[in-house]
């Protein structure tokens, strides 16, 4: 074949790879404000900058090759904000996108050079799961050996944007990944509806099966969910940018933008001086990191806990604040999960912890009994022991019982830093007089309010500071300062500002 009709030959193989699924099914989504995998691509990384990999993958069965372009999905390599990464990004025009043996191999390939290299993951998902009839027989699903296929060692950040149907491999990779956004719309599951419906021999709601409400408030596995695929695609771009490459360096330093910390002065004018009031900690949040920087995981679930990365002075931040909005604070078994999670997310990445502490202790009652929460409770306290990353716990208002501990308190942070405003107990007080003396306020208010005294002495920011339980008693302005100064301190036992990593296998969804 000569050269003139090579290059014919090569143009058309390409535009035909390159155009999907066809002209009618790309106009399908179009209409329906959907984008495509190549569309989201273009949104994802830097202009210009996507180098794929496997555009000329089809279908292993000879019948299926001409209808198979790409194969169904979509893998290279690009940049985010100047940063190399990895993408997957799922076709849905090209048999739904469902796993088969050349696809699984073209991802498999990119993971390999991903980790080998340093760069994060990103899985855009949208899949109907494994390609029947392929995966059919003993050696369609049997055979084979990927021993570590869904191995999470945490070298790099893997990403997951849920964007449409999602069942098979593009749930088990949101599930694997250290963030997902869901665009509503969208369903993710273990098998599909109709198959589901099948099995239990009843109609199946797609969204009570594996919706967004599902996920971000009940199962936690999402920590985002957004309208559009454009707003899922810019939150993969900001998730990323708190985060290092990989696990071997630090997070990025960003620019401090103008006037972050100059309204500190506003703190006391949120906080009550009630125990019992409550208020919105992402206001006080706002007011003490960089200026438009907390960005919040999984805000609709574990609700009496606020989890998020921000920046100070310019560097990442894990925050775990106690959020007296929902349950006044008190730590559920839901909580507890979300801030394990968390916890191993910035442990393998090199991100400082701080605990912005306001929490009257574990929620008790049958329901979290039922839920585990004594495990839960016990699995954050020896994630805790685990991390190597700098820990400061700042005490804003009251600590009570073993919850202290969880907090940070008892050693369990590098700094405990208290409020003057600040209570450490083991219970609030007014619940200890009932339990110890057996009075009630109801029942004779005097004597009530007599050993509540007692009950509260040594209870205060300097009773906390005489025994050295905390270490520094500031006024609530000084917090952003503090902060900065001690995170300086403490980041040095890190070298090149890289932590141990213990908890690098640490299960994803449990």
């Amino acid at each position: 074949m000569k050269f003139e009709q090579q290059l014919k030959e090569h143009a058309e193989r390409r535009a035909k790879a390159l155009a999907m699924g066809g002209p009618a099914k790309l106009a399908q989504r179009r209409d329906q404000g959907i984008l495509n995998a190549r569309e989201r691509i273009d949104r994802l990384v830097d202009t210009g900058s996507f180098f794929e990999t496997g555009l000329f993958a089809t279908s292993i069965r000879p019948e299926a090759r001409e209808r198979s372009p790409g194969d169904g999905k979509i893998t290279g390599y690009g940049k985010v904000d100047g940063r190399e990464v990895a993408v997957v990004s799922n076709d849905f025009t090209v048999m739904g996108a469902s796993s088969s043996t050349v696809n699984t191999a073209k991802v498999g390939r990119v993971k390999q050079v991903a980790n080998r290299h340093g760069l994060p993951m990103v899985f855009l998902g949208e899949s109907t799961g494994a390609r029947m009839p392929d995966v059919m027989g003993a050696a369609g699903v049997g055979a084979g050996d990927r021993p570590t296929q869904y191995r999470r060692m945490r070298e790099t950040p893997w990403v997951s944007a849920v964007l449409g149907h999602c069942y098979g491999s593009s749930s088990w990779y949101a599930a694997l990944a250290d963030f997902v956004v869901m665009r509503k719309g969208a369903i993710t599951a273990v098998s599909s509806v109709k198959l589901t419906s099948m099995a239990i021999s009843e109609a199946v709601d797609p969204e009570a099966l594996g919706g967004w409400k599902l996920h971000t408030e009940v199962t936690g596995m999402v920590d985002l969910a957004v309208d559009t695929d454009e707003e899922a695609l810019a939150a993969v771009r900001r998730f990323l940018s708190y985060l290092p490459s990989h696990c071997e360096e630090a997070p990025p330093v960003h620019q401090v933008p103008a006037g972050s910390g100059d309204d500190a002065h506003k703190i006391l004018d949120i906080l009550p001086e009630s125990r019992t009031q409550v208020y919105d900690v992402r206001k006080i949040l706002a007011l003490i990191y960089d200026a438009g920087s907390v960005f919040e995981l999984k805000p609709r679930f574990g609700k009496s806990i606020v989890t998020a990365l921000a920046r100070l002075n310019g560097r990442s931040v894990g925050i775990v604040a106690s959020n007296p909005m929902a349950k006044g604070g008190a730590i559920d078994p839901e909580s507890c999960e979300k801030v394990v999670s968390f916890l191993v997310l910035c442990d393998s990445f090199n991100i400082p912890l701080v605990f912005m502490v306001d929490q009257p202790g574990f929620l008790i009652g049958v329901e979290g009994e039922r839920k585990g929460a004594i495990g839960r409770v016990m699995n954050w306290m020896n994630a805790m022991s685990l991390v190597t990353v700098p820990k400061i716990s700042v005490v804003m208002r009251k600590s009570y019982g073993q919850a202290v501990l969880n907090m940070g308190g008892g050693g369990n942070a590098d700094e405990v830093v208290c409020w003057f405003s600040a209570e450490v107990n083991f219970m609030d007080p007014r619940s200890a007089v009932p339990i110890v003396h057996g009075v009630t306020e109801a029942d004779d208010p005097a004597r009530f309010q007599e050993l509540l005294v007692e009950m509260t002495r040594g209870t205060s920011a300097y009773d906390a500071a005489a025994v050295n339980a905390a270490q520094v008693v500031i006024h609530p302005a000084e917090t952003r300062a503090t902060l900065t100064r001690l995170l300086e301190i403490h980041a040095l036992r890190m070298s090149n500002g890289v932590g141990e990593h213990l908890m690098r296998t640490w299960p994803t969804s449990y």
